[in-house]
């Protein structure tokens, strides 16, 4: 990642389509001129609370569906009754569905589109800055199975994306600093430099929106290089799993108290500190990283968490092959690989150590 934005868009190359990524000053102006006959817009409960009388004069003359941002949504019980009200309003192949929300609105949306009709155009007017910097492209859609997270789904693109900043003033703290940390960890994953960058400019993203822009901008151009070449996540863009198969399992385990990117957060520490007991990464690295990855997470607790319980939701993540955990471990920033991790004795007393070190953190940080 180089430079500094020259574009207001860009274009990702997916196998069905290019589809483009625009930056927008006013939504609603977007909308109103993207919306056309037979769409029908999904919007998220809570925009849907605090944009109210910006969309009125669309959704006046559009049908639209309300989503609920929680995670049961995000199931086959939550997509049946959405799936149902399209055949019966006589939603058809040749109309669209429009996402105005954040990432559950956004897989709910990109799941149904689909698999209804064998696949129907949609676009994404993300709300968060999760959905932003990141799971806005890339093509991947994804439903929970019961009590285990993102285990259906698929790669099915948007025809077209736009992002408006200010959807993000009215984020709380704790969902502002859940989208910073997934676009952490592709500044992690770059490597040196834009480690250096984001831990420059980390604090400046809360209050500065030109920087904030900047940086979601980089982010989902770094993540477009991998998606390009590896759409369908079977090689290179493995390594964006880094942090997310132990942010997973704290997700479920915590039942999303523990939102997805402050998980990430914890779960790229505890693989630079797996990396360091493996003899993998050296304490150095692990140690740079930490002050920002920490300062990200804040006051979580995570003294719910049973060891025992935390192994088997490992065991359970989609990335797992046969009896395997498989992870994305590091040798450094910007050195991040796949890798077998092997729940024996040793390495369960580590994550035991982990989660000590951890609470003891957290009582002090409280104190």
């Amino acid at each position: 990642m180089e430079g500094l934005p020259v574009s207001n868009s860009m274009t990702v190359q997916s196998s069905k389509y290019a589809y483009e990524v625009r930056f927008e000053e006013d939504f609603s102006i977007a909308l109103k001129d993207h919306v056309r006959e037979g769409d029908i817009i999904t919007v998220d409960a809570n925009v849907l609370k605090l944009y109210g009388r910006q969309l009125a004069p669309i959704l006046a003359d559009t049908p639209y569906v309300v989503i609920e941002p929680s995670e049961t949504q995000k199931s086959y019980q939550g997509v049946e009754p959405f799936i149902r009200r399209l055949i019966e309003s006589g939603f058809r192949k040749n109309n669209r569905l429009v996402a105005v929300g954040g990432g559950i609105t956004q897989d709910v949306t990109a799941f149904t589109a689909s698999i209804l009709f064998r696949g129907v155009d949609w676009l994404f007017y993300p709300t968060t800055l999760l959905a932003q910097c990141d799971s806005c492209i890339g093509s991947k859609t994804s439903i929970n199975f019961g009590k285990y997270k993102n285990q259906l789904g698929g790669f099915y693109p948007p025809v077209k994306i736009v992002i408006d900043l200010h959807f993000l003033e009215t984020l709380s703290s704790l969902d502002f600093r859940s989208g910073m940390g997934e676009m952490l960890h592709y500044y992690l994953v770059s490597g040196e430099e834009d480690f250096d960058r984001m831990s420059r400019e980390y604090d400046a993203a809360f209050t500065d929106k030109a920087v904030l822009r900047e940086l979601i901008y980089h982010s989902l151009d770094f993540k477009r290089g991998y998606v390009e070449r590896d759409e369908f996540d079977q090689g290179p863009r493995n390594v964006f799993n880094y942090g997310h198969s132990f942010g997973h399992a704290i997700e479920t385990l915590t039942r999303y108290a523990v939102p997805h990117g402050i998980a990430v957060s914890i779960g790229m520490d505890m693989a630079n500190y797996l990396s360091v007991k493996l003899g993998l990464l050296a304490p150095e690295p692990r140690d740079r990283m930490h002050p920002l990855l920490r300062k990200n997470w804040g006051d979580t607790r995570l003294s719910g968490i049973a060891l025992e319980d935390f192994i088997n939701a490992l065991k359970k993540d989609k990335k797992a092959v046969g009896a395997e955990i498989r992870v994305i471990l590091t040798r450094g920033l910007g050195q991040m690989f796949k890798a077998p991790l092997p729940v024996n004795k040793e390495t369960v007393d580590w994550m035991a150590e982990y989660f000590n070190a951890f609470e003891k953190s957290s009582e002090d940080m409280i104190t």
